[in-house]
C-alpha cells in the first residue's frame, strides 16, 4: 500500500468511517457524533484522500467489519485504482491548467481512450486546490436521468430533506464549497446531466466540475478537453510502449527492452488507445508477443465498426472483437450474460443469471478476469466483479446478437425479484445490502416495464423497490416508483392503493401540492374501479390536506377548492343507496374530517378567517369527527381526527385536554406496522405530543416523547424543533447545543428559508446561549429568528416566554416584566398553544420581583389559570413564597422543580434562596453549563 494510504487516520476519523461502513449519510452521522455536517465531511474528504479510494462506496468497504473491535487503521482491501497510472504528463498537466480556469471542464472521447483514469489523476492532484474536498460520482449505474442527484447526493453523502428534491439539496449542499466534483461517464445520460449541471453551476459560484463523456454536455461554462490516445511518437519510450510493457509484466514475466520497437509496432496498430492496449498485454504471457502482432495484422481490425465508427473506435472494437474471439465459447456466453449487471457481481449471482452452475462460472469469471476483462475486487461478503463500461456495452452487442437478451434479463429480473423480496429490513446490515443490488433492481424494473409480457413481475417490483427506498430514507424515489406501480397495475382498483401510497410518501417529504395531486388521482382511479367509497374518502382527504397541512403546498388549495371537494365525496359517500357506499363508515368519517377542517377551520390554516371565534362548533365537529373515526377501527382515520380536535382544544385554550388527545394519538400508531402513511401520521404525532406536554407542564413525559421523535430515522437528516424547546425549558443545555448544530446544519442546507415554524426551537437556542453568557452566539441566533419569524404569534408568544426567562435569570426583572406587559388574555391567540401556563407564571414572576404592587392579585389569579402544571404551579410557588419573604417555602420549590424534572429553575431556586443555598445553586447551574447569576434574595 502506498504511503498516502498508510497515513494515520484519527479516532474521529476511525468514528465516520466505521458509520460511512454502515451506510449512513453525512447528517446522520454527524446526529450520532454530535458534530456538524460540515466537519463530517471533512473527515471524509480527509479519508478518501489517506486511503487513496475513488468515492463514497469504495471508502464504506475500507471501514472496521461491523461488531469487531475498530482497529488503528481499517483493514486493507485492494486500493482503488487497483492498477498503476501510466505517462500521460503532457495530459494531466493541460487537464490541470484548464480546471483552474473554469468552472466546467468535459474530458471528451471515445470509449477505452483512458479518460477515466485520467480524470482521476487529475482529481487527485488537484485535491490540494479544493479546501472542501474532491468528490466523484460514477454515472455508470444510473439507468434513469432523474436518478443523477442521488447518484451524486449519494457520493456527497447527503440524504433527502423535507421539502426539496435531491438535487435541491445537492445544490445547497455545494452551494459555498470550495470544491471539485468528478461525474464519470455521462454519455448515456446527457439528458439529465445538462439541467442538472446547468442548475448546479448557477447555484454553486465556487463549485469546479470534471466531467467524463464521449460526447460534450453542452451546458453554460463548459470547456471541453479532447482526450487524445496514449503518446506513439517517443517509439520505444512512449507512454503506450509504458503501459504495455507494465501491464504485460503484472501478468507475465517483464519483457526484454529490447522488445520496445515491437511492442511500439502493436501499439500503433492499436492507435495508443488505452484499453485496447490492455487487452493486447493481457494476452503477452499465452500469445507471446509475434502472436499478437499476426492476430492485429488480421484484415478483421478493418472490417469491424462500420463505416460510421471513427479510426479510434475501430481499434478498440478490433482489440475486443480479437479478445472475444480467442475466448472458448462457454466464456463468451458467460462475458455476454453478465453484461446486463449494473453494479458488481458475485460468482453466485453470475451463475443464477447466466444459467451456469456455480463451479462453470467461477472458473470462467476467472478466465475473464485474467484476460482483463473483468475487474476484480474483494467485498465483505467475498469476490466482485464488474466490467468496465466499454467491454460491458460490447458484450451487451454481443448478447443482442446472439438473440439472448430476453432470456437472460428475465433472469436477471427473476434474481432481483429474489434479492428484493429477501432484504430483511431488521437487519443491521440491510442499508448495504440494498445498496450492493439496488441499481441492479433500477436496471431490471426499466427492461421489465417495457415489456408488456413483464407487467405483473415489473408491477412487483416496482411496489417492493418503493417501499425499499422509503425505509431507505430515499423518498422522493420511493414515491416515484409507488407512481410507476400504480401506472403498471393490473386495474384501477391497484392504481389507487399505490397513488394512495405515493401520496403518503409525499407527506413524509413534506410535498404537499404532490400529495394533493396524487390523493386526486387515487379518487379518480376509485372511481374507475367503482369504489365509489374509495373515491369519497380520496376526495374528502385531500380537502382535509389542503387546510391541515397548507404550509408545505406551494400553490395552497383555495377554501372554495376543499369546500368542492367536500362535496363531491358528500355525494360519492351518501348519493346513491343502493351502492356499498351508502353508509360506508370510512367514507363519513373521512367527511366529517374534512368538514371540520375546511367548514370549521380546525387546523388554523392560512385559507381559514384571521380569527376562529366560533370554538364550540370547531370542538363539537371534531369530536363528531373523533367519533365516526373510531367506529371504522381504522387508527389512521382517527388519529387525524383526534389532531383536529387537539387543535380545536388548543383554540379553547384548554392545555391538557390537548396534551391527552395526543397522547391518545401516539398510542393508536405505536404498534402499528411502519408504512409511509403510519409514519407521515406518527412524525406528526409525536412533534404534537411533545410540545403538548410540554405545555402541560409534564416535562418527563416531554422529554421522553422528544428523544423518541428525534431519534426517528425518517427525521435523520433534518431533526425535529420539538426537542429543542423541551430542553431549552428544562435546562438540558447539552442536549441543546447538539441538536442546535443539526438544526443550522438543516437549515442551510435547505438554502436557510424563512420558515416560522422553526421560530420557537431558534429562539429557544438564543436563550440557551444567552444563559450561558455567549453573547455572540446568541446574537447570531437571534439574527437567524429575525430571518424566519416577524410576526404577532412571536412577539407576544414564544419569543416573550424565552426572552422573559433570560431576564429573570439576569435580575432584570423590571425589562422582563416589561417584555411581557400584555395580561395573557390580551395576547391569547399566540399563547394558547404551549405557551399559555407560561407565560402566565413567568409574567407572575416578574410582577413580584419587579415590585408592582398587583402583584398578590397577579399570584392568586395565576395559581387559578396553571392548576395541574407541576412546573408552572411551582414558578407561581416560588414567585408566592419570594412575595411573602417565606424562605422555607421558597426552599420547598426547589424540590418541586426536581420532581417536575426542570433542573435549571431548581438551580435558580436556591440562588434565589441565598445564604448557604446559593453556593449549592451556583454549583448546580454550572454544572449544567449555564453562567450563575448573583440575584439572591436574601
Amino acid at each position: 500500500m502506498t504511503e498516502a494510504a498508510d497515513a494515520e487516520i484519527s479516532p474521529r476519523e476511525a468514528e465516520v468511517l466505521g458509520l460511512v461502513g454502515d451506510h449512513l449519510s453525512n447528517a446522520e452521522i454527524a446526529a450520532r457524533l454530535c458534530i456538524s455536517i460540515r466537519t463530517v465531511e471533512s473527515h471524509v474528504s480527509s479519508l478518501l484522500r489517506k486511503l487513496e479510494v475513488p468515492d463514497r462506496r469504495a471508502l464504506a468497504r475500507r471501514a472496521p467489519v461491523r461488531g469487531g473491535a475498530a482497529p488503528d487503521r481499517p483493514a486493507a482491501v485492494l486500493p482503488a485504482p487497483l492498477t498503476s497510472f501510466i505517462g500521460r504528463a503532457r495530459e494531466r498537466s493541460e487537464l490541470a491548467a484548464l480546471l483552474k480556469e473554469h468552472r466546467q471542464v468535459t474530458a471528451v472521447g471515445p470509449g477505452g481512450v483512458g479518460k477515466t483514469r485520467l480524470a482521476l489523476a487529475v482529481a487527485a492532484d488537484a485535491a490540494g486546490a479544493y479546501p472542501d474536498g474532491v468528490w466523484f460520482a460514477d454515472l455508470v449505474p444510473v439507468t434513469d436521468p432523474g436518478m443523477i442527484a442521488a447518484a451524486v447526493a449519494g457520493a456527497l453523502g447527503l440524504g433527502e430533506q423535507p421539502g426539496r428534491d435531491l438535487a435541491e439539496s445537492v445544490a445547497a449542499a455545494l452551494a459555498d464549497r470550495d470544491a471539485l466534483l468528478v461525474l464519470d461517464n455521462c454519455e448515456h445520460v446527457l439528458d439529465g446531466v445538462a439541467p442538472f449541471l446547468e442548475r448546479l453551476l448557477a447555484t454553486c459560484p465556487r463549485l469546479t466540475v470534471l466531467a467524463t463523456s464521449r460526447a460534450r454536455l453542452m451546458v453554460p461554462f463548459e470547456r471541453v478537453y479532447p482526450v487524445p490516445p496514449l503518446s506513439l511518437d517517443a517509439g520505444g519510450d512512449s507512454d503506450a510502449v509504458a503501459l504495455f510493457m507494465e501491464r504485460a509484466a503484472a501478468v507475465g514475466r517483464p519483457l526484454d527492452a529490447a522488445l520496445r520497437g515491437q511492442i511500439a509496432a502493436v501499439c500503433a496498430r492499436l492507435d495508443g488507445m488505452a484499453l485496447a492496449i490492455e487487452l493486447a498485454a493481457a494476452r503477452c504471457p499465452t500469445l507471446g508477443l509475434d502472436g499478437i502482432i499476426a492476430a492485429l495484422s488480421h484484415p478483421l481490425r478493418m472490417l469491424t465498426g462500420g463505416s460510421r465508427a471513427d479510426e479510434r473506435h475501430r481499434s478498440v472494437r478490433a482489440a475486443l472483437d480479437w479478445s472475444h474471439a480467442l475466448l472458448e465459447p462457454a466464456d463468451r456466453a458467460l462475458l455476454r450474460r453478465v453484461s446486463v449487471f449494473a453494479a458488481p457481481f458475485t460468482v453466485a449471482a453470475a451463475a443464477e443469471v447466466a444459467g451456469v452452475e456455480d463451479g462453470l462460472a467461477a472458473d470462467g469469471l476467472a478466465r475473464l478476469a485474467e484476460q482483463s476483462l473483468l475487474v476484480v475486487a474483494a467485498a465483505p461478503d467475498g469476490t466482485e466483479y464488474r466490467a468496465l463500461e466499454t467491454i460491458r456495452q460490447y458484450a451487451a452487442e454481443r448478447l443482442a446478437e446472439a438473440g439472448e437478451p430476453d432470456e437472460v434479463r428475465s433472469r436477471h429480473l427473476r434474481w432481483c425479484l429474489a434479492r428484493a423480496a429477501g432484504l430483511e429490513v431488521a437487519r443491521p446490515d440491510w442499508r448495504a445490502r440494498f445498496d450492493q443490488v439496488a441499481d441492479d433492481l433500477r436496471a431490471a424494473l426499466a427492461w421489465a416495464a417495457e415489456q408488456p409480457e413483464r407487467r405483473a413481475d415489473a408491477f412487483g417490483l416496482a411496489r417492493r423497490l418503493a417501499e425499499l427506498a422509503f425505509t431507505r430514507n430515499l423518498t422522493g424515489e420511493s414515491q416515484r416508483r409507488f407512481e410507476q406501480a400504480a401506472a403498471l397495475a393490473a386495474g384501477p382498483a391497484e392504481s389507487a392503493a399505490m397513488l394512495r401510497q405515493a401520496a403518503a410518501v409525499a407527506g413524509c417529504r413534506a410535498a404537499g401540492d404532490d400529495m394533493y395531486r396524487l390523493r386526486l388521482a387515487a379518487a379518480s382511479a376509485a372511481r374507475d374501479a367503482g369504489d365509489l367509497a374509495g373515491a369519497a374518502v380520496d376526495l374528502a382527504t385531500a380537502a382535509t390536506m389542503a387546510f391541515r397541512y397548507w404550509a408545505t403546498f406551494v400553490r395552497v388549495p383555495s377554501r372554495d377548492e376543499a369546500l368542492a371537494l367536500i362535496t363531491d365525496a358528500q355525494k360519492a359517500a351518501t348519493g346513491d343507496r343502493t351502492t356499498q357506499a351508502g353508509g360506508d363508515p370510512g367514507a363519513l368519517a373521512a367527511v366529517a374530517l374534512a368538514e371540520a377542517a375546511v367548514v370549521a377551520d380546525a387546523f388554523g390554516a392560512v385559507q381559514g378567517p384571521a380569527d376562529n371565534v366560533a370554538v364550540p362548533e370547531t370542538i363539537a365537529r371534531a369530536e363528531r369527527a373523533v367519533e365516526l373515526a373510531a367506529r371504522t377501527g381504522d387508527p389512521l382515520a382517527e388519529s387525524a381526527a383526534l389532531d383536529a380536535l387537539t387543535c380545536a382544544h388548543i383554540w379553547a385554550g384548554d392545555t391538557f385536554a390537548a396534551a391527552a388527545r395526543s397522547r391518545r394519538r401516539v398510542t393508536l400508531l405505536s404498534s402499528l406496522p411502519p408504512s409511509p402513511a403510519v409514519i407521515h401520521e406518527l412524525i406528526d404525532a409525536l412533534g404534537m405530543v411533545t410540545e403538548a406536554t410540554l405545555g402541560a407542564g409534564d416535562m418527563p413525559d416531554a422529554c421522553r416523547w422528544a428523544r423518541q421523535l428525534d431519534g426517528h430515522p425518517s427525521l435523520a437528516e433534518v431533526g425535529h424543533r420539538a426537542p429543542l424547546m423541551v430542553d431549552a425549558l428544562a435546562g438540558n443545555v447539552e442536549e441543546v447545543l447538539a441538536g442546535s448544530v443539526r438544526l443550522l446544519d438543516a437549515w442551510r442546507r435547505a438554502g436557510s428559508p424563512a420558515r416560522a415554524h422553526l421560530g420557537p426551537a431558534v429562539a429557544a437556542v438564543a436563550m440557551v446561549h444567552g444563559l450561558r453568557d455567549d453573547h455572540d452566539a446568541q446574537r447570531g441566533w437571534r439574527e437567524i429568528l429575525d430571518r424566519l419569524d416577524v410576526s404577532a404569534e412571536r412577539a407576544h408568544g414564544y419569543a416573550a416566554v424565552f426572552d422573559g426567562m433570560l431576564l429573570l435569570h439576569r435580575g432584570q426583572a423590571r425589562d422582563a416584566l416589561e417584555r411581557m406587559a400584555p395580561e395573557a388574555s390580551e395576547v391569547w391567540k399566540w399563547v394558547s398553544w404551549i405557551w399559555h401556563h407560561w407565560y402566565v407564571a413567568l409574567r407572575t414572576e416578574a410582577v413580584v420581583l419587579a415590585g408592582d404592587p398587583g402583584a398578590r392579585r397577579h399570584v392568586t389569579e395565576a395559581r387559578a389559570a396553571v392548576a395541574g402544571n407541576p412546573v408552572a404551579e411551582a414558578l407561581v410557588a416560588r414567585a408566592a413564597a419570594v412575595l411573602d419573604g417565606d424562605r422555607d417555602a421558597l426552599r420547598a420549590t426547589a424540590d418541586a422543580f426536581d420532581a417536575a424534572g426542570c433542573p435549571y429553575q431548581s438551580a435558580r431556586t436556591l440562588l434565589l434562596a441565598g445564604g448557604e443555598h446559593a453556593g449549592r445553586g451556583t454549583a448546580a447551574l454550572s454544572a449544567l453549563g449555564l453562567a450563575p447569576k448573583a440575584v439572591s434574595l436574601w
